[in-house]
């Protein structure tokens, strides 16, 4: 029991150090060293771990997918009605992106830096943003929408575009306008599926 709690908490630390290296600098210029330095974890047990690199870095984005949705999940469901929990998601960007060490979309970063569709690493990467859609559709079927699917599509791009613009210009005001224009999707929807637009403070 005690060695593998100790395994586990190496791992821990290793996963922390390699989330905290790649998501600052970039995949390709963290380097294995950095990563050992960092952990505190010999090569050797890396190694045994995880095979390559790109093993590493996708375990450690897998891991960061289920907290980070567990967070945004958590956030967007105080309020009872879709069309507000929809709404909650702009304030809750907004407080990540004014924390100091907001570096954008991990993943979408990842994306960026691995050309390979079928690289492991590119697949974390679609799967977590095709989760992201999973919710917001639960979220718009459930709001009387019409095409719904269109609409949380439409909302995926506007929490995309608003964590680039963050990240690009350093500010929160990303979240704010994304906010306003996710009112304005979501309201002409209700209109063409036949019900009344809701009131809202934007």
């Amino acid at each position: 029991m005690a060695s593998n709690s100790k395994l586990s908490d190496m791992e821990a630390a290793l996963l922390d150090s390699t989330e905290q290296l790649i998501y600052a600098n970039g995949i390709h210029a963290t380097g294995m060293d950095a990563i050992v330095k960092h952990s505190g974890v010999a090569r050797k047990i890396i190694y045994t771990r995880y095979s390559t690199k790109q093993k590493l870095v996708a375990a450690t984005l897998r891991r960061r997918h289920v907290r980070w949705m567990e967070w945004f999940v958590a956030a967007t469901s105080v309020a009872a009605h879709p069309y507000e929990r929809i709404l909650s998601m702009f304030p809750a960007l907004e407080s990540w992106f004014g924390t100091p060490d907001f570096h954008g979309c991990a993943f979408l970063n990842a994306a960026g830096e691995i050309g390979d569709p079928d690289d492991e690493i590119r697949q974390v990467a679609r799967m977590h943003k095709e989760r992201l859609l999973t919710y917001l559709q639960d979220l718009t079927r459930a709001g009387g929408y019409r095409d719904p699917d269109s609409l949380a599509r439409q909302l995926l791009m506007l929490i995309n575009g608003a964590i680039a613009d963050a990240m690009i210009f350093s500010g929160v005001q990303a979240a704010q306008a994304a906010h306003s224009a996710a009112c304005q999707l979501m309201q002409t929807s209700l209109r063409e599926s036949g019900h009344s637009p809701l009131t809202t403070k934007e």
